[in-house]
């Protein structure tokens, strides 16, 4: 097979509100519309939404969201109506989706989990699932481009079309698929799940629970270490800027463990930090420097640790079990259970939130008797 950018059919450029209007008004209420994005994510928090890819029964659109404001033009046919939204590997567009559809495609049909449901296996790229179900090999050649750039190149057009081209012939054979496997219910119960994980705008309310470097701390280093990294979300959040740009995690870690004494000292162990400016080292300062009450201790979650002794063993069996299951039902066993998921379950004994719904049904009673 030969990359076929060249070939990839025309697109309508859509860069004012009542073209994109007029384009959907033509799709009937039920269609199955191909969707995709391409955003920028190099300098900041969110994603920034740069071209949003349209395609239905032959059409293509192109959407410049830069040029207009969207609103909420994609929310009746979209976010509310009967269409079935398709998409890859959703859950980054989605994020970037979320200020336009603030709680995600009303269906959406997500062909990478429906891949995996079908025995394609876990992660499949679009290139590889285009080229096995459509016989088609795509250009990989645009992957990094600058997406916010005007005018987009010649190369970037088609690119960005044929992203698009193929979701219809490669929807239809996995939803065929899926109807013969019974697994259409499960993969459109993991599609939910995936719209309410990506369209969270919050964040983690107990982020130290992902540093098991600090499960032994005491607990009122660890509530530190939750006080500095929801001050760290937040302002990441308020100035748009990365993380790790305000703190690293290391610097987190050493900060929440050994406070500095004084302001000369924070500056000194943060410096290097590109978004820590004066006033956010003020902020962190007086953060570090208040004392941690029993509230807060109470309020901190506890961290899971690695499995050991009795807990390890267990883990170990429940993975077989896992394992065997995955066989029997011509599942990928990361899709059925992934092991963060069974780590969590055999230290806290408590059922993961990830392994609700049909992984209860399939798995509970099993793995609950392997509890240590």
């Amino acid at each position: 097979m030969q990359p076929n950018s060249a070939l990839a059919p025309d697109a309508a450029w859509i860069d004012h509100r009542d073209a994109l209007q007029e384009w959907l008004a033509a799709l009937p209420a039920d269609a199955a519309l191909g969707f995709d994005t391409e955003f920028m994510r190099r300098n900041t928090f969110y994603p920034q939404l740069a071209l949003i890819q349209l395609g239905w029964n032959g059409r293509y659109a192109l959407v410049d969201p830069v040029a207009f404001d969207i609103g909420d033009s994609l929310q009746p046919l979209i976010g509310a109506g009967d269409a079935v939204t398709v998409m890859h590997s959703a859950s980054e567009d989605l994020e970037a989706l979320s200020p336009l559809l603030p709680h995600g495609p009303h269906h959406l049909f997500d062909t990478q989990i429906a891949a995996a449901f079908v025995g394609m296996g876990l992660g499949l790229s679009y290139r590889a699932l285009v080229a096995e179900l459509a016989g088609a090999e795509l250009d990989k050649g645009e992957t990094r481009s600058d997406w916010l750039q005007r005018p987009l190149t010649a190369s970037q057009l088609a690119y960005a079309t044929l992203d698009v081209v193929y979701l219809k012939p490669v929807h239809e054979q996995l939803a065929e698929r899926l109807a013969q496997r019974d697994r259409t219910a499960w993969h459109a119960e993991d599609c939910e799940r995936l719209k309410q994980r990506a369209c969270y705008r919050e964040g983690d309310p107990q982020p130290q629970r992902a540093f098991r470097s600090a499960a032994d701390w005491r607990p009122e280093q660890r509530a530190l270490l939750r006080r500095v990294l929801l001050w760290r979300d937040h302002a990441a959040r308020t100035l748009d800027r990365p993380r790790p740009w305000l703190l690293e995690d290391a610097a987190v870690m050493s900060l929440a463990q050994q406070p500095p004494a004084s302001a000369s000292e924070l500056e000194q162990r943060t410096r290097g930090q590109r978004a820590l400016r004066s006033p956010q080292r003020s902020e962190l300062l007086d953060l570090l420097r208040r004392p941690v009450d029993a509230d807060e201790v109470a309020a901190t979650a506890a961290i899971p640790e690695s499995p050991q002794g009795d807990a390890k063993k267990a883990l170990a069996a429940m993975k077989d079990c896992v394992d065997a299951r995955a066989v029997a039902l011509d599942l990928p066993p990361g899709l059925l259970c992934p092991r963060k998921a069974l780590e969590e379950y055999v230290v806290t004994a408590q059922w993961p939130e990830f392994l609700e719904g049909w992984r209860r049904d399939v798995l509970h009673d099993e793995l609950a008797r392997l509890l240590p």
